[in-house]
């Protein structure tokens, strides 16, 4: 009994750690949803070419998808009345990581509006959008596999 305990006590303290990090994201995920939904309403949104207008709402849908992602465990965990399953925690933290590829795939097309709309330059704003793709893919993907924290390890 104790090790069940034990286990649901784990699970509840793993369920409230990933909804306080979706919960630091959250805030400027939605500042930046703000800006890409006011974006289609301001009148240099139609001076835009044709595909950095589509990227533009590809960029926005993808949003929604990581501020999907980022609230089910939330809403997951109040739909059980804060009763946490090891498979609930597992669910909760593949959203959390599910939501990055999108987020990192969003901001990464709206680099490519931004500066589309800047500079009227094709090239230009596939690289920007590629640097900043890359950049993402690298801090959040590859570098965490590499050397990743061993337990027991002292943290900074």
């Amino acid at each position: 009994m104790d090790d069940q305990a034990s286990q649901q006590e784990k699970n509840h303290r793993a369920m409230r750690d990933i909804i306080e990090e979706a919960r630091c994201i959250l805030p400027g995920l939605q500042a930046v949803f703000g800006f890409q939904t006011i974006a289609v309403f301001n009148e240099r949104f139609n001076d835009l070419a044709l595909y950095a207008q589509a990227c533009h709402m590809v960029g926005l849908a993808l949003m929604v998808i990581t501020m999907a992602l980022l609230m089910t465990p939330a809403v997951y965990y109040r739909a059980q009345h804060g009763y946490a399953t090891s498979l609930m925690v597992k669910v909760a933290r593949k959203a959390i990581r599910g939501a990055l590829m999108p987020l990192a795939l969003g901001l990464s097309l709206d680099m490519l509006t931004v500066v589309s709309l800047a500079t009227d330059m094709l090239s230009l704003s596939i690289a920007a959008a590629v640097a900043s793709l890359l950049l993402f893919v690298g801090l959040w993907y590859l570098i965490p596999r590499r050397d990743p924290i061993q337990v027991g390890e002292p943290q900074a």
